[in-house]
């Protein structure tokens, strides 16, 4: 039997929302008296809401 669809045909159909992904780096001051950090990895919708973002212990 023949294909039906192409490899191409296949990529085409799929629409893959790509959402940028930005890491939040927060530092604190621990009960030992030294600085830690938290990092964590972020999708977000927009570029423009970084400044709104929140990460706790």
């Amino acid at each position: 039997m023949a294909k039906q669809q192409a490899f191409g045909d296949k990529l085409k159909k799929k629409k893959i929302e790509v959402k940028p992904t930005v890491k939040i780096i927060k530092g604190y001051k621990g009960d030992d008296g030294n600085t830690h950090f938290l990092e964590t990895f972020v999708k977000i919708d927009d570029v423009t809401t970084v400044d709104q973002l929140e990460i706790s212990k």
